[in-house]
């Protein structure tokens, strides 16, 4: 099927986007008029953003970055951060979930933080998400320049050209149609996820001695130990699991490109605690097992050249073709954690520019509906990647996680604090949380526990600075981004004059009207009668795949 025919769309399908096409058209508060004449497509199925949710965000950070945490914290030390940080994510997304699931806009949270909080602080979050995404767009240029030299044949290649082809392929995937990235990244997605899981199978048998010269079992928690450096290893590796985590709040970007929120939306929401658990702890949790913190190809400050720490354990067990096998499989995790990367931003990009918030020249898009103005100064600013080839690839990379990384934290903070907003928003507006079609878990006590968390994070991650003796530079890492968001937030507010929004006074409808229609009209035409007309084959085949 070719994408983006509408001879191939159900009734439902052309009905929905029929309703997005005329938004122009629709009756919209002064404030918002512009972000809802973006002519994106509602084009994202269920399954896509499923598979999105689960591995859109699995990336060359977690198959290289996680050795840099292990060579910091140690196997308990990585543990500790990526488990902390994880239960954070984890309210953090379903305070997200709840918003996104009643009103699903392409602006997301950068929008809710205008209509629930103050557009100054819309402001900040958006400019903090947009650097986000371009500095973990630059890490992953970085991370993949040195896993593609793992084979003999690459290392003719310098590494900044391995940066600028995969910076043409990125582009080049990015300027497809929506539906076209959905395809993409379902496909590649799915690819990432057997190779986790495979990995994991095999990682059994190694550490028990059925693969491999010995028994491992807990050999390396012993010698060289748990803890690479105590407390402060821990630290300083909770940036490097903010970054790694990065990502997951995409499902309230492809809420609004979703065919179906409200059904998409929770199911993603509803995976988080397993994608967690899954996928990042496990495999912190079977890298730690398997190679000793102090390896000395686990990248490091100062490293010039890296492998990841799956291809370190496949070769120390003698797979030689497994350890090539996972390293074409970290390829293709670029090629989609770069794909999502630049959906990122440049979406944040193009909501900010219809909103006066960036210059006007980012709202262009083409007749796909893709911001390719947008894709392309974010493509550009990334190509700080180079700075890789100049200085230590070890030392960038450290510097470039550390700023996203607090970064993310930063936006977590935010995004909690608009939930907190939007739900005495309801109140004020007799509008009771029960009729929400998605509720937080755990509300209030989870979301302000989180906001918590991520501030006393941001300021912790970075306490490392101070041991003596004092380290300038790394202070200057890792506290820079506060004084940069509080000045954009203050500059703008005196700037626009800008003021808290009232409670009695905030936006809870609009964007959701349209939606819930569509869905009303989507139930009777999938409806159990519908249901029912499917085949045993086509309803396992939605299980698996959504």
């Amino acid at each position: 099927m070719a994408f983006g025919k509408k001879a191939d769309m159900a009734p439902a399908d052309k009905e929905i986007e029929a309703a997005v096409d005329d938004l122009d058209s629709t009756p919209r508060t002064p404030q918002y008029e512009v972000a809802y004449s973006a002519p994106l497509h509602r084009k994202l199925k269920s399954r896509h953003i499923q598979m999105i949710a689960i591995g859109g965000i699995i990336g060359p950070g977690l198959f290289v970055g996680s050795g840099n945490a292990l060579h910091l914290a140690g196997p308990a030390g990585i543990l500790i951060s990526f488990s902390l940080v994880g239960i954070i994510v984890f309210f953090v997304m379903q305070s997200l979930g709840e918003v996104a699931t009643l009103i699903p806009v392409s602006g997301s949270f950068t929008e809710y933080a205008s209509r629930f909080v103050d557009d100054s602080v819309s402001f900040a979050l958006g400019w903090a998400y947009w650097y986000l995404w371009v500095t973990v767009l630059a890490n992953e240029y970085n991370a993949i320049s040195l896993v593609v030299r793992y084979w003999a044949g690459a290392q003719v290649v310098p590494q900044w050209a391995w940066i600028l082809i995969f910076w043409v392929i990125f582009i080049s995937f990015s300027m497809l149609g929506i539906l076209a990235f959905g395809e993409v990244e379902f496909w590649l997605s799915l690819i990432k996820v057997l190779a986790i899981l495979i990995f994991f199978i095999v990682s059994i048998f190694i550490s028990a001695g059925v693969i491999g010269p010995q028994k491992i079992g807990f050999k390396y928690w012993n010698d060289p130990g748990a803890f690479a450096d105590s407390i402060n290893g821990v630290a300083r590796t909770f940036v490097i699991a903010g970054t790694l985590y990065a990502g997951t709040e995409m499902v309230g970007i492809t809420a609004g490109e979703a065919s179906n929120p409200r059904r998409a939306v929770p199911r993603a929401i509803k995976q988080v605690f397993w994608r967690i658990l899954i996928f990042y702890v496990g495999t912190v949790f079977f890298i730690g097992i398997l190679i000793p913190w102090d390896d000395a190809d686990l990248l490091a400050e100062g490293s010039r050249t890296a492998r990841s720490p799956f291809t370190i354990a496949l070769s120390d067990a003698g797979i030689n073709a497994g350890a090539s096998l996972i390293n074409a499989v970290i390829v293709i995790a670029v090629l989609s954690a770069g794909n999502s990367s630049l959906y990122i931003s440049s979406r944040t990009m193009l909501f900010m520019a219809r909103n006066n918030k960036a210059p006007q020249i980012f709202s262009k898009v083409n007749k796909a509906g893709v911001p390719w103005v947008s894709l392309l100064f974010s493509n550009l600013i990334a190509c700080i990647a180079f700075l890789a080839v100049s200085d230590s690839a070890g030392t960038v990379y450290e510097a470039l996680i550390t700023l996203s990384g607090v970064a993310t934290f930063l936006v977590w903070a935010t995004i909690g604090v608009m939930h907190i907003r939007f739900r005495q928003g309801l109140v004020a507006q007799n509008q009771s949380p029960e009729t929400l079609p998605f509720k937080a878990l755990w509300y209030p006590y989870g979301t302000y526990v989180a906001v918590a968390a991520n501030v006393f994070l941001i300021f912790f991650q970075g306490y490392t600075a101070f041991l003596n003796p004092f380290s300038a530079k790394d202070f200057v890492v890792n506290y820079i981004l506060l004084p940069v968001f509080v000045a954009l937030v203050v500059g703008y507010k005196f700037w626009r004059k800008t003021k808290m929004v009232k409670l009695a006074e905030m936006d809870l409808w609009t964007g959701r009207r349209d939606i819930d229609r569509m869905d009303k009209q989507r139930d009777e035409e999938t409806g159990p009668e519908f249901i029912k007309e499917k085949g045993l084959l086509k309803r396992a085949r939605d299980v698996i795949i959504g």
